[in-house]
């Protein structure tokens, strides 16, 4: 049987300096997401979980934790970016821009800076881009670049890991 290989990220080939990718989708910040995570890491802060106490912030309500607005642009920006890769170098330049709010609606765009072969390994090479999440009214919410170890087509790491099925598809009669 034919079977089609999804489309699942970009190998190093595939980039180019000065391409930039835009989310295929949006990603809307729940209450749920921002009281977790800052549990979850242990920021202390009660602008992020105590309503009482945010009302006297200048935001007058609870700002969402910026680990969770990092984490979520950044797992945004996998697939056009780092589905491919081997491993992150470094985040550089950080830079929260505005601030992110429950109910928010998140999305991101990735340009390519820069890009090497690798010296030390030739299956793959060094990308570097400029992400950055926009609120859903067009304001930039968060920057940062990024250098990543992406694949080669030629690569076998990335490849061979579907495990073969004991009965094929066509003969399980359902």
């Amino acid at each position: 049987m034919p079977y089609k290989e999804t489309w699942f990220g970009r190998y190093y080939e595939d980039f180019e300096v000065g391409d930039v990718y835009r989310s295929s989708i949006g990603r809307t910040i729940t209450e749920a997401d921002n009281v977790w995570m800052t549990l979850l890491t242990m920021n202390t802060n009660q602008s992020h979980f105590n309503d009482h106490y945010a009302e006297t912030t200048p935001f007058g309500k609870p700002i969402v934790n910026s680990g969770v607005t990092l984490a979520i642009v950044l797992g945004m920006s996998v697939i056009d970016t780092s589905q491919k890769a081997f491993a992150n170098l470094g985040w550089d330049r950080i830079k929260l821009t505005y601030p992110v709010m429950v109910g928010d609606t998140l999305y991101v765009e990735s340009q390519v800076l820069d890009k090497r072969e690798s010296k030390s390994r030739p299956y793959g090479g060094i990308v570097k881009v400029r992400t950055r999440g926009l609120n859903q009214d067009g304001k930039t919410v968060l920057v940062y670049e990024r250098s990543i170890f992406i694949y080669k087509r030629t690569a076998t790491q990335d490849k061979g890991y579907w495990p073969e099925p004991d009965v094929p598809i066509e003969e399980l009669g359902v």
